[in-house]
């Protein structure tokens, strides 16, 4: 099954629901930057992921997934950590 880059942005201001938040996303995906997290996942957990955020967040919060089909160039501490082709479409 193919799998594709998702990046998942958030600014929830409730630190109970975003701690909640988190702990989802957390098995999709790794932490790479503080609001931000990477997921290399196939269509079937996209799906199951983004029919359950809006059952974890409020009206007042805000999420954003992208998902990315293309290169990904990025500099720093997790230079190493993208190990696969990724295409935008």
């Amino acid at each position: 099954m193919k799998k594709r880059m998702v990046l998942i942005i958030y600014d929830i201001s409730d630190n109970k629901i975003r701690t909640k938040f988190v702990k989802f996303i957390e098995h999709y995906g790794q932490r790479v930057q503080k609001s931000a997290f990477e997921a290399f996942i196939d269509s079937s957990k996209y799906k199951k992921m983004i029919r359950i955020i809006p059952k974890i967040i409020k009206d007042n919060d805000n999420v954003r997934v992208y998902m990315l089909d293309g290169e990904i160039k990025y500099w720093g501490e997790n230079e190493n950590k993208v190990q696969e082709e990724v295409i935008i479409l």
